[in-house]
Parts: structure tokens; sequence; C-alpha cells
């Protein structure tokens, strides 16, 4: 009898277990359909459909996922460094602050510059909000968890002062900004690919798609192709070792953890500067928190991360068109498929390990043979 191997490699690790894990969230999600009186797989084609059936739904597929790709890369940075941000919304909440604050400075006068500072605006301000609870978490011992929940709540009630007062709309009753000026926003896609005579329908997809997947490339770098990056790596996996082989824990502790703000903070070029072109109250929609379940079902890993957020804007985007073609699966089974999805895929990773591992096991020992 073959032994189970303690270690798979890592296609099996990275790819498999996580699609083996996201086809039985989909079998138990298709068994709740079913137990409404509807054909799971005629939901799971309308699903599929909603997502990738039609150019406008690609491009509101993927607008959804820009926002998961910054959020999760967001919490992969600080896990990597021993630490777990839940503070993605404030942290959005006030890059997206930074980036209108950047774009009402400059926007009159030089919009395209606007945009430049804009970025950076939201990577500073989310940054900045980072630093508060990661100086008490390596400088007082102060948990991260809680910190950055707190400063979520604070994050809210400064927004919605700004947006009911200094920063409302001139005559408005809503809780948003005046209109960004003209120029002073990012392209979107239909209008990129209309410059090279190629016609896409209109959607809210927009040029942060690509920032995202660069930030992707820039966190893959910097986790095994930079020395900071080894120190993260080796500080979160045992704290005292790091610190006995010379790496000034705390230091890594405020830099990670900042980088991370900054990932969360420019989650707001995608749904400010790319769509809305304005600030508005509680842009985050939620998507710091999702943000967590992306990142744990990438393990952790850019690649797997940009694919896990592909995968909640088709659940985002389909799911949307699945309620409104089958009124039985209302926006509420949809939120319990998502829920599902994270259960089997983050929550539960390795349900079934043993058993690929175990038939893995026995194939490996017959080539070894």
């Amino acid at each position: 009898m073959s032994a189970v191997p303690a270690k798979l490699p890592t296609v099996l690790e990275s790819l498999l277990m996580p699609f083996l894990n996201i086809l039985v969230a989909l079998f138990v999600s298709g068994l709740v359909v079913w137990g409404l009186g509807e054909d799971p797989f005629f939901a799971l084609g309308l699903l599929i459909e909603g997502a990738f059936g039609y150019e406008e739904a690609i491009g509101y597929t993927f607008y959804y996922a820009t926002n998961f790709i910054f959020t999760g890369l967001a919490v992969s940075v600080a896990f990597h460094a021993g630490h777990f941000n839940i503070g993605g919304e404030g942290q959005a909440m006030l890059g997206g602050l930074g980036l209108t604050l950047a774009v009402f400075w400059l926007g009159d006068t030089a919009p395209l510059l606007s945009v430049f500072v804009a970025v950076a605006g939201a990577a500073l301000f989310g940054a900045g909000w980072a630093f508060v609870p990661a100086w008490l978490q390596a400088r007082r011992g102060s948990h991260i968890v809680i910190t950055t929940i707190m400063f979520n709540f604070i994050a809210s009630a400064l927004l919605a002062y700004l947006l009911v007062g200094p920063l409302q709309r001139p005559g408005g009753q809503m809780p948003e900004s005046s209109d960004f000026p003209d120029g002073a926003g990012l392209m979107q896609f239909h209008e990129v690919l209309a410059y090279f005579g190629v016609s896409f329908e209109q959607s809210p997809l927009n040029l942060s798609f690509l920032i995202a997947l660069l930030a992707a490339l820039a966190v893959w770098f910097l986790l095994s192709r930079t020395r900071f990056g080894y120190e993260m790596r080796v500080a979160g996996k045992n704290a005292s070792a790091a610190a006995f082989a010379g790496v000034s824990v705390p230091r890594v502790t405020i830099i990670a953890l900042m980088m991370s703000g900054a990932l969360a903070g420019m989650m707001g070029l995608n749904e400010l500067l790319g769509e809305q072109l304005r600030l508005i109250g509680n842009f985050t929609l939620g998507y710091g928190f999702v943000g967590i379940a992306v990142a744990f079902m990438g393990r952790n890993h850019p690649l797997g991360i940009v694919l896990a957020a592909i995968l909640f804007g088709v659940l985002y985007q389909g799911g949307a068109e699945l309620a409104f073609e089958m009124p039985t699966v209302t926006r509420d089974l949809i939120v319990v498929i998502q829920g599902l999805v994270i259960l089997f895929a983050g929550a539960m990773p390795h349900l079934l390990r043993r058993p690929v591992a175990a038939l893995y096991g026995r194939f490996a020992g017959r080539g070894a043979a």
C-alpha cells in the first residue's frame, strides 16, 4: 500500500486543490437549486452566460474582479508577514479620499497629471491609515485584527462626516462629492480598444484592471525576488527565528502592513477614478472583506489571487444575471452560493487533500517502480 505523501507538487497544491474545492461548492449549490425545483445545470449555464456570454458581461466581470485583486493582494502581503489585515475596508475608504483630494487639487489645471497623482494619493492614504495599527502591533503588541477593525469604523465615520460636510456636493442631499473635473479619470476599456479600431460594448471596465495586474506582478516580484520579501516570509513563518537571524521584525511589520494598506487604498481607482468619477459614501461595498476569501482561495499567491478574483467577478456578475433570469434563485441565494465557495475553497482548503495525496502517491509509486 502506497504511503500518503506529506507534500504535493506545487501544481496540485496551488491549482488542482482549489479547483476541486470549487467543484464541491458548485455541487452543493446545485443541490440547493435542485431543492428549489430548478434545473441546476440550466442555472449554471445562465451563470456562465451572464458572466461571459456577451461583451458587456465580460466587462462587468473583470470590473468586479479588479476590486478583488487589490483587496486580495492587500490581505496576502500582510499574511506573508504573519499578520491578518482585516482593515481593507477602511484603508480603501481613505484611499478613495486621497485620490479625490488629488483630483480636486490638480484636475482643473492638469487633468492628466491629476490621474497620476491620484494613484499615488490612493496608495499613500491607504498606507497612512494602516500605519497606526501597524505601529501599535510592532511597538506595543496591540493585536492587528482588533485595531484594523476599529479603524474600519473610524474611516466610515470620517468619510460620512466629510460627505455631508466639507466635501458634499454644493446644494446636494446625498453623501457624495462634486463630480471630478473633465478628463480627470481613467479611460475605460472600450475607449482604449476604439483607438485600435476594435469595437467593444460599453462597460465600467477601465485601466485600473491593468494597474491591478501590475500590482500583482509587483507583489510576486517583491515576495520571490527581493531581500525584503524574504525577510517578510521568514518573519511570517517564525518571528523569533527571524529576529535571531538579524531581521528587524518591527520594521518588517510596519512596512508590510503599510504596503498592504496601500494596495487596499488603490481599490478606489476602479470604483471612483474609473467609474463613479466622484467620491461617494460606502463605495467599498464589502470588497475589503471579500478580499480575505480571495487571498485564501488563491493560496496567497498573486496568480492564485487573480484567478480567485475573476471567479468572484463571475459570481457577482453571473449571479446578478441568474437572479434576473430565474426568479426562484433570488439575490440572497446568490450570496449563499458565494458563501459556499468561500467555505469549501477558503475555509476548508484541505477537504479533499488526503484522497488526492493518496492517489498521487499511488501513481508516483508506480512511476518510480
